[in-house]
């Protein structure tokens, strides 16, 4: 389907079927389909603040230490803004990118997601194929397939979101793609590529692909621009922009960070190696399972302290007791004890009310998924 037919289309009014048939929607009234969830009203707010609207375009940035995904919308100005950071539930593995089917490895690298990888029928709330194996991956002959950003907080080679948390993620990447976008960019890091972070790691046996990872990050960072990437002789590189200006930024950033490096390590910056027993989640959600309790067992509104912040669980109901078949994954692998902690939606009997700080959120019967707000004190 061309952008001009998508535009045609919506301009008859036809948008939401337009989202339905690019994420393979059935012919179910529109309103009971979780894939056609809208964008939360506080996220449109966000969205207009930021100068930029649903139908622009998006790009998505993970972090397996940080265990945070970014979702980055274009503003009128042509410029990628953060607009919304979501805790990763869960995530497999070590540091690293991902080379074999059933190293459990999440990816790293620069990926592309088309509507035709968006999945509104996962077994795992809902999910899109980040893109694994790209050009730079069968490059390197890795092996493995179907590794997706999913609901249910379940991992084994994936980025597992709540199901809250991947519905509004499915929602901003519907938007854009009905906007007229056509495939969106993901790029996955191992960490924040800061120069600090460079220098820690230096003696990974991954930092020199690190190093490619972060040219890119760093030009995106410095330009707000999505870098156009392509493999060179089996390495990351990426096109200069067309406007010279913009090319200059990024070269410098590219440079001044190079020398930011070599700064800190000859002041003798300590050497680190980061190592998981099998990956790992947002401190927030670690703090629930370290008191004891899987997450999905939570059955009331809670509000915990952490890090300066107060976080306040809306709702939650007991986990299944068995999860969902292993379909979206390497073949060979299966989900360990450590993997399961699923938030799971609530059908609550009366509304539910929280206390967020500044303000008292209110939810219906039957619309309480599992949520996190997180406000600073």
């Amino acid at each position: 389907m061309t952008a001009g037919l998508l535009h045609t289309m919506i301009g008859r009014g036809r948008a939401a079927l337009v989202a339905a048939a690019l994420v393979g929607a059935s012919a179910a009234p529109a309103l009971a389909q979780k894939h056609l969830a809208p964008i939360p009203a506080t996220t449109l707010g966000l969205m207009a603040a930021r100068d930029t609207g649903p139908a622009s375009p998006i790009l998505v940035r993970t972090y397996k230490k940080e265990a945070e995904l970014e979702v980055w919308k274009q503003n009128r100005a042509g410029r990628y803004v953060l607009l919304k950071t979501f805790p990763i539930c869960r995530w497999s593995g070590q540091l690293g990118p991902k080379v074999r089917v059933g190293d459990r490895q999440a990816p790293e690298g620069f990926y592309a997601v088309a509507p035709r990888q968006m999945n509104p029928n996962s077994a795992y709330h809902l999910s899109f194929d980040v893109g694994y194996p790209n050009a730079f991956d069968r490059a390197h002959g890795r092996t493995g397939s179907a590794l997706m950003v999913h609901g249910t907080c379940s991992s084994a080679g994936c980025f597992a979101m709540t199901d809250g948390a991947v519905s509004e993620i499915y929602a901003l990447a519907r938007e854009a793609f009905a906007g007229g976008q056509g495939a969106f960019q993901v790029q996955a890091f191992p960490f924040r590529l800061s120069a600090a972070a460079m220098a820690r790691h230096r003696q990974d046996p991954n930092i020199e692909f690190w190093r490619q990872l972060k040219v890119g990050s760093d030009r995106f960072e410095a330009t707000g621009r999505e870098p156009v990437v392509k493999v060179a002789a089996g390495r990351y590189a990426f096109e200069p922009f067309r406007d010279p200006a913009v090319e200059a930024v990024a070269a410098a950033r590219v440079a001044e960070e190079g020398t930011r490096v070599a700064t800190l390590v000859a002041e003798g910056t300590a050497s680190v190696r980061t190592t998981y027993q099998d990956g790992g989640m947002h401190p927030t959600f670690a703090v629930l399972a370290r008191r004891g309790a899987p997450l999905g067992e939570i059955s009331r509104p809670e509000t915990l302290a952490f890090a300066g912040r107060e976080v306040v669980l809306l709702a939650a109901r007991p986990r299944p007791a068995v999860l969902p078949p292993v379909r979206e994954r390497d073949p060979t692998a299966a989900p360990s004890d450590l993997s399961i902690f699923a938030f799971v939606p609530l059908g609550a009997p009366a509304p539910l009310v929280a206390s967020v700080p500044g303000s008292t959120r209110i939810l219906p019967p039957g619309l309480a998924p599992v949520r996190l707000a997180v406000a600073s004190r």
